[in-house]
């Protein structure tokens, strides 16, 4: 990669990172061109040299967090004691509250009225999903012989955790209940673990073609 490749590739990731503090600073609503060039300490003229358009530049930050969230939550997740559920809930609940979580919920609340956003929220919100629901089933052994518990295990946390996230977000919710809801939430996934673990093994023979 030439030194000029470099250079622009480092300004377009400064570009990036600006728009992401943006949306978490003003909302997707009142992101501006002109505010994210400010953000990122360049001229618009310079920002709209590696982004065309206001288009262009949320399609490329909308993959750039849908890449940060999969590596934050599989990180998160390889550093856990995968049989404290405890722990697997708090550290999903930190992923959650990062700046690129809440970037794309502001995207995905846009989305909702928004048609042209909804064609590039939607479709890395659906590969976002069903990557994480594959990462994590391999790295839980425990519910491998308990597939549709692990199903409603894993709707059951992600939907709570949005809703949670979105309800902070809004003013809806108050942080003191955070906790609560976090537990109730911990005492539901280990009743549901309980009953993948009682389930018996498949056996080898029965495993077979």
């Amino acid at each position: 990669m030439t030194r000029q490749a470099i250079k622009s590739a480092t300004t377009r990731a400064r570009i990036i990172d600006a728009t992401i503090r943006c949306y978490v600073k003003y909302g997707y609503a009142r992101t501006t061109t002109l505010k994210v060039a400010e953000e990122a300490g360049l001229s618009r003229g310079a920002m709209m040299h590696h982004f065309e358009s206001s288009a262009a530049l949320t399609f490329a930050t909308a993959e750039e967090l849908h890449e940060r969230r999969l590596k934050e939550h599989i990180r998160r997740a390889r550093e856990l004691d995968q049989h404290n559920v405890t722990h697997v809930v708090r550290h999903a609940w930190g992923a959650f509250m990062s700046p690129s979580f809440i970037a794309f919920l502001e995207l995905s609340m846009a989305a909702r009225t928004d048609a042209d956003l909804a064609r590039i929220v939607a479709p890395l919100q659906r590969e976002y999903s069903e990557r994480w629901y594959h990462q994590a089933f391999s790295l839980y052994p425990m519910w491998q012989n308990a597939p549709d518990l692990f199903d409603l295990a894993f709707s059951l946390a992600e939907v709570t955790m949005n809703g949670l996230a979105l309800a902070l977000m809004t003013g809806s919710l108050s942080e003191e209940k955070v906790d609560e809801v976090l537990t109730n939430l911990e005492s539901q996934l280990k009743v549901l673990r309980a009953e993948a673990s009682a389930r018996p093994r498949p056996s080898q023979s029965a495993m077979r073609p």
